[in-house]
């Protein structure tokens, strides 16, 4: 794709939503099958996101259920992150309502103190966060051998990035959410709102083969939809670095190396027994265009629209997930 002075670009041959060419055939159950299953054979080393970095601001704290474990994470008097289960050794209060005051937990019930060291059976956790996003190890959980840290994607430098993270939830496993951004040919079908011109133009050659050999990627023209026919066209490609993260990344036109993370977390049950996943979706947008420095300045304003996007297709997504999900808790999911 060539680099165009401006971003944009006019669909000269634009047809409604009913004409577009149909992906159905490519959109191979067993080739998406496949790569699902190469990416939760993958190490995750028990580490599971649980939110946003911007949360831990000053005296800011994540509360989080993760695999029916409550989890509570602040930033200890060092500024490290500080993790640990969200029930309060003493009576059990609630630590997610909890306030943290110069990086001590205060429990709201009867004042007991924790500055993240082990204290009355309350243990805490290994806690890590990127710059982005933040981390909590849960070995009892994920019964792999332990990472000393979690496998990040590489990224562009925090310095030039503009970054804004998206958390919704839905009624499914990780592995739907995973399979979901593992087919990509839904793309302009399912979203023909925000994505239109949709070719995958590479994928696993053998969705049968087990070896992962490092090349598990789908590779993806597309444009993203700004107003009647102006787009902005991209060529991006999708991995699975771990059994619960899929990586889109922009290789080629506007904001290459530009990265979409999305992990699937794990929450617990609802009152139905049904499972429940957050999506933690981290965009981490770059550009060497002399704009985008002002597009930086301009991050307060932007995140919200930047998450109200991600929200809109995801409204979708979780959809689908969803939909995967029941079919296959009822024994009648394609395949």
């Amino acid at each position: 794709m060539s680099r165009r002075r401006l971003p944009l670009s006019l669909r000269r041959r634009a047809v409604p939503w009913a004409e577009q060419r149909p992906t159905w055939r490519e959109a191979r159950p067993a080739l998406i099958a496949g790569a699902l299953k190469r990416a939760q054979a993958r190490p995750s080393g028990n580490w599971y996101v649980v939110g946003a970095s911007r949360a831990l601001r000053g005296d800011g704290k994540l509360a989080r259920t993760v695999a029916g474990q409550e989890i509570v994470v602040w930033r200890g008097p060092d500024g490290r992150p500080v993790a640990g289960p969200g029930i309060c050794p003493h009576l059990g209060a609630p630590l997610r309502d909890s306030p943290v005051r110069r990086g001590t937990l205060v429990c709201h019930w009867h004042g007991l103190a924790l500055d993240g060291g082990p204290y009355a059976g309350w243990s805490p956790l290994p806690a890590h966060d990127d710059g982005v996003l933040v981390w909590v190890r849960l070995d009892a959980v994920g019964g792999e051998e332990p990472l000393d840290a979690p496998v990040v994607p590489p990224r562009p430098e925090p310095g030039r990035a503009l970054t804004a993270v998206y958390t919704g939830v839905g009624v499914c496993e990780p592995e739907d959410v995973v399979a979901n951004r593992l087919d990509p040919w839904h793309g302009a079908w399912l979203h023909p709102y925000s994505f239109v011109d949709l070719t995958v133009v590479d994928s696993p050659a053998d969705p049968a083969d087990p070896v992962d050999d490092g090349t598990d990627a789908l590779t993806v023209d597309v444009s993203f939809k700004v107003a009647g026919r102006i787009v902005v066209p991209v060529r991006a490609v999708f991995t699975a670095p771990g059994p619960r993260t899929v990586v889109m990344r922009v290789c080629e036109g506007e904001g290459a190396g530009s990265v979409v993370e999305t992990h699937a977390t794990p929450l617990g049950t609802d009152g139905a027994g049904r499972p429940r996943t957050a999506v933690i979706e981290a965009v981490v947008a770059a550009s060497d265009r002399p704009g985008f420095a002002a597009a930086r300045r301009a991050a307060p304003l932007l995140r919200p629209l930047v998450r109200a996007t991600a929200g809109r297709l995801w409204r979708d997504d979780l959809a689908y997930a969803e939909r995967r999900w029941h079919l296959r808790s009822t024994g009648r999911f394609p395949g």
